[in-house]
């Protein structure tokens, strides 16, 4: 609802536009309402909506899995994928190691700032897909990782 004060003939008038509709409009002066009619219509603007693509996790292996595990299921399983396009700096871990949430599994160089990348799933490192010097895209595989009960081994064992 906008607000107006006016003066005509030095009477003062506090008007609020209550709707409009085309050229036909509801006002209120000084407390009383008025039906009106606009000799030009009012074109109103309106406010762009902004639609954003849905955001996913970028280490799941297959988007129609669930995000979150059964508690019966395996848990761990999947790829460690590049956040952002960058060169491999170093890589910490090898083929074979159990690894923890949160253990720094490689470092990839971006816009000149180093990132370590951490493991985000609990698991053993099945493959390696990177070398130091290599460059990688966003969303390119650096390593594939296997849950602990996917190979034989209990948590409690690792």
């Amino acid at each position: 609802m906008k607000k107006f004060s006016f003066s005509v003939n030095n009477k003062d008038y506090n008007v609020s536009v209550i709707s409009i509709e085309g050229t036909n409009a509801t006002v209120l002066v000084n407390g009383i309402s008025y039906e009106v009619t606009i000799n030009k219509e009012v074109k109103t603007s309106k406010t762009p909506t902004i639609v954003r693509s849905r955001v996913e996790p970028s280490t799941e292996s297959d988007r129609s899995i669930a995000k979150t595990s059964s508690p019966v299921g395996t848990k761990g399983a999947g790829f460690i994928k590049a956040p952002l396009p960058g060169t491999i700096v170093s890589v910490q871990a090898e083929a074979g190691d159990t690894i923890r949430i949160g253990e720094q599994l490689l470092i990839l160089e971006a816009m000149k700032m180093e990132n370590n990348i951490k493991a985000d799933k609990e698991g053993v490192i099945t493959s390696i897909r990177v070398a130091p010097g290599d460059s990688v895209l966003e969303g390119d595989i650096l390593l594939e990782i296997k849950a602990l009960g996917e190979i034989g081994l209990r948590d409690d064992e690792a």
